[in-house]
């Protein structure tokens, strides 16, 4: 069993998909790693099937400086409010400026995308985002997980298994020099 000793940040808001935020958390927390809750504001958010979790920390107040590693859940509405907060698209930049490992799964990518940073990388998503990813220069597969560069991601919640071992073993690994901004 690979153990990690890393800070890993999740980025999320209300409205994420809750066996994507409480699976790889429990995958890396597991692993050795600590993880944080990273959100726009509040005190907790909520999944959209009841999950509630405390928030950790603001976006604002976030660097990725402090953390090894970033995760993007999924949800409709959590993606969608999280590309509107320039402080979180800023703070998923900084960990393809800075090399870092990312993960992120089904309407999580649309974040990256705001973020500049899909550009010339294969990964999946949920297949709604094949034509925005396509469009901000990404090359789209349908695959139960993709790995490229230090970039983890996956469809649904039916990848998680594989997305959660993929995300743990590229936290393990490190700085990617191809995981750029």
């Amino acid at each position: 069993m690979t153990t990690l000793r890393s800070r890993v940040a999740f980025l999320a808001t209300d409205g994420f998909e809750d066996s994507e935020l409480t699976s790889p958390w429990e995958a890396v927390t597991a692993a050795g790693a600590s993880a944080t809750l990273i959100a726009p504001d509040g005190a907790e958010i909520t999944g959209k099937n009841g999950h509630a979790q405390s928030v950790d920390l603001r976006s604002a107040d976030a660097t990725a400086d402090d953390f090894e590693a970033l995760v993007l859940p999924g949800g409709v509405v959590n993606a969608d409010h999280l590309r509107m907060d320039q402080p979180s698209i800023d703070l998923a930049r900084a960990f393809f400026a800075q090399h870092k490992p990312v993960g992120v799964i089904c309407h999580g990518a649309w974040i990256l995308i705001e973020a500049d940073v899909v550009d010339g990388r294969t990964l999946t998503s949920y297949p709604s985002l094949k034509t925005d990813l396509r469009n901000a220069g990404a090359t789209w597969v349908d695959e139960e997980v993709v790995v490229d560069q230090g970039l983890v991601s996956s469809r649904t919640p039916d990848d998680l298994p594989a997305f959660n071992a993929k995300v743990v073993e590229e936290i393990a690994e490190g700085e990617h020099a191809g995981q750029t901004a």
